[in-house]
């Protein structure tokens, strides 16, 4: 095995060479035999170990184990302990997902600290198949159907190509130690039911069930690459980017026979679950919209407008000073006194100095604004009228500031001055306020 690990390194991971490694170590099989293979390598390694206190005394053996092969072998050893049972509670987690959180959290963390470039841990064969076996039960798309990815960002699995018997196989010949961990004869957790019960059946009607079940992941990961290619290609078609925001040409997408797909594509990875509430805004009406924890896609006449989602205070306020000459946040203005006007555009206004106050507040708008647009001489107008007139999707809305004087406001940011703090004849001092 370790010839053939040795060619899967070379051909697959040529980057790991002489790099800093460190191997999520449990004192399993799979995790031993990763240890004794790569501390064959000419890499820099290192062990991490989480205790995650969940089985006693049991937990603090396996410590002591991997701690003892360490100082043996003159291999650096990083450990931490957990109280896990705590931060499921805390979190409303299952344990084994509150393991999952802590554990790389806690990796992340030290490979900023230590200095280290990647992290290794010892998923094989047979842990692929369970996961796309979990995946398959709970409904999933080709992403979940390839299994567990040899590398995402710093974590890699480098013995997935190989399985369970061969890892034994391996540490039988090598008399390499491992500890069994108990809880891994129950089946309370599904992972280890569908090991236990499930597995050995599909193996005992295809003894080479393993090998057949390799070779479909990889027509399905040609699959996917695929799908990702057109995804690509219609994208460009159909997308625009406009700062942090995307926006959806629905006339275009809707000439394509499986929009849906595409949408699914595009949007998976900015943590959408409701894929019907988002099939449904393609038809809905303008200004609905569907929430992910971060993002939002708004439906804005024959747009889907995809935007981070942040909630800002409507009382949210910043002062301008009489001697500011520049505002940096929330938004970025330019303030100087100048002798003359120049030129008309929305994101330049000249004040007369005379009728404002100072400090002028900028502040988000608000349901009830009410002000004198500039050249309606004296007639007031709604904010929201403003918004409704200049077709502002929902997301230009919250986005929107206004700049104020003694509760008055001064300029709907980017849009329209108030004719109230107009240039006149008699005006003596102007004030340039640019939005940059």
């Amino acid at each position: 095995m370790f010839s053939k690990f040795q060619n899967h390194i070379i051909s697959r991971f040529p980057f790991l060479a002489e790099k800093k490694l460190f191997l999520a170590v449990s004192g399993g099989l799979d995790s031993m035999v990763l240890l004794h293979l790569f501390n064959q390598l000419p890499c820099e390694i290192a062990v991490l170990h989480c205790n995650f206190q969940l089985r006693g005394l049991e937990s603090f053996g396996d410590q002591e184990f991997i701690q003892n092969y360490c100082n043996q072998n003159n291999i650096p050893f990083f450990t931490t302990h957990f109280d896990t049972e705590a931060f499921a509670k805390d979190y409303k987690l299952s344990t084994q997902v509150a393991a999952r959180e802590l554990r790389y959290s806690w990796f992340y963390e030290l490979l900023e600290e230590e200095n280290f470039d990647f992290i290794l841990t010892a998923h094989h064969a047979d842990d692929n198949l369970e996961t796309f076996i979990i995946n398959l039960t709970r409904g999933t798309g080709l992403e979940g159907l390839t299994g567990i990815p040899e590398q995402n960002d710093k974590i890699i699995r480098p013995l997935l190509p190989f399985s369970r018997p061969e890892i034994l196989k391996y540490a039988e010949e090598n008399n390499i130690e491992w500890r069994e961990d108990s809880s891994n004869a129950s089946t309370k957790y599904l992972r280890n039911k569908i090991r236990h019960d499930l597995i050995p059946v599909l193996k005992e009607i295809n003894p080479n069930f393993l090998d057949a079940f390799q070779k479909t992941q990889s027509y399905l990961q040609e699959s996917k690459e695929m799908v990702e290619d057109a995804s690509i290609m219609i994208y460009q078609q159909v997308a625009k980017e406009a700062g942090n925001d995307i926006h959806f040409d629905l006339n275009q997408l809707k000439k394509l026979p499986n929009y849906k797909s595409y949408l699914y594509q595009w949007l998976n990875e900015f943590g959408f679950s409701a894929w019907k509430d988002i099939y449904d805004l393609v038809e809905g009406q303008s200004g609905k919209q569907v929430f992910a924890n971060e993002f939002r896609l708004l439906k804005n006449r024959e747009t889907l407008i995809l935007s981070p989602y942040s909630e800002l205070s409507e009382k949210e306020e910043y002062e301008i000073n009489a001697n500011d000459t520049e505002v940096n946040f929330p938004i970025k203005l330019s303030l100087c006194n100048v002798g003359h006007t120049t030129f008309d555009s929305n994101r330049v206004i000249f004040v007369d100095v005379d009728k404002i106050h100072f400090p002028l507040i900028l502040r988000k708008w608000k349901d009830g604004d009410v002000f004198q647009p500039f050249g309606m001489h004296g007639k007031s107008k709604k904010v929201s009228k403003l918004f409704k007139d200049e077709k502002l999707s929902l997301i230009e809305k919250e986005k929107t500031w206004i700049l104020c004087s003694n509760d008055q406001i001064v300029w709907v940011v980017g849009i329209r001055q108030d004719e109230r703090f107009k240039i006149e004849k008699a005006t003596n001092k102007i004030l340039k306020i640019e939005l940059q």
